[in-house]
């Protein structure tokens, strides 16, 4: 495969899956807002998506407070911002037009479909009273698109390099999310606000009722950590992530003749410290600076990938 192929399948399906993540994170702070509002603490929250998306130091440097009216407007129409959801939709489908041929009729259709759509859309039926309705909208057209990338394409290297990108992406998700809200994970924290933080963080993830169904008993900290760090029955935890991260890495490996580079090793580490982790030395560690390391190593696998298939 052409490396510039690579380059738009990876980063294709990585803004997509970002797009549905920055819908799921301003839902779950639309909601969270009202609560916080009551303890005037509103802004905390549009404070930790800010930090979660990775995007707040380019923020503060066009708005002055993270306000709801800013922090929407920045997540959703801002093209400044690389990681809205606007930006995002626009620039899947850039790739995808570049690598249409690469593509199912199904996944091009639902990309393309998403973009006509939103483009159509007028900006009030984006925002406002009716902005629930449009976050849901992105979940829906980003679940569809992975789900037709998962049910229609051939098991070959454009397919790797997708499920790569989406991986990859999902598993920094995850981590920032978890680490914007460590606060939140300690034993001390036992309040009724901070119960209902807890509810939000798994939601954010979709996992609220994964969490009932694997523990049947109340949420705790340690065991909301250890079911998106170390949980491999969940989706979009991180062990859940790096393993098909490392499956994908060495599956590509075997098409190119055993060829490895530094990508390889670096998938594999991340995927066994999380096989063979256990939660109470995270915790022990501390969950905050076990995340910011995890963050950092996902990037700079990005950076490793990108060396090894797409700019060598």
């Amino acid at each position: 495969m052409l490396s510039r192929t690579a380059d738009s399948l990876f980063w294709l399906a990585r803004y997509t899956e970002r797009a549905g993540n920055v819908a799921r994170g301003l839902a779950v702070a639309s909601r969270m807002a009202a609560v916080s509002a009551g303890l005037g603490a509103e802004d905390d929250e549009w404070r930790s998506l800010l930090t979660a998306s990775g995007g707040d130091a380019s923020f503060y440097r066009k708005y002055e407070a993270p306000t709801a009216e800013a922090v929407v407007h920045w997540l959703v129409f801002d093209l400044d911002n690389s990681s809205g959801i606007v930006a995002c939709i626009e620039a899947a489908r850039r790739n995808a037009r570049a690598v249409r041929t690469a593509l199912t009729v199904d996944m091009w259709e639902s990309l393309n479909d998403t973009w006509n759509q939103m483009r159509a859309m007028p900006p009030e039926a984006m925002e406002g009273e009716k902005l629930a309705d449009f976050l849901g909208w992105v979940r829906e057209r980003v679940t569809l698109f992975n789900g037709a990338a998962h049910d229609t394409m051939l098991r070959n290297e454009a397919w790797r390099f997708v499920h790569l990108g989406t991986m990859l992406e999902r598993a920094d998700n995850t981590a920032r999310l978890l680490d914007v809200k460590h606060h939140l994970l300690t034993e001390e924290a036992e309040g009724a606000v901070d119960y209902v933080q807890w509810q939000a963080v798994l939601r954010s993830v979709s996992a609220l009722r994964s969490y009932h169904w694997v523990y049947r008993d109340r949420l705790t900290p340690r065991r909301i950590a250890e079911l998106m760090i170390l949980r491999p029955e969940l989706p979009r935890s991180l062990m859940a992530c790096f393993a098909e991260v490392a499956e994908t890495l060495e599956a590509i490996a075997l098409d190119q003749g055993g060829r490895r580079g530094e990508c390889h090793r670096l998938a594999g580490t991340l995927q066994a410290q999380l096989r063979y982790g256990r939660i109470e030395a995270i915790m022990e560690e501390g969950l905050h600076a076990f995340l910011t390391t995890m963050i950092e190593r996902t990037a700079a696998l990005g950076g490793e990938i990108d060396a090894f298939y797409i700019r060598h």
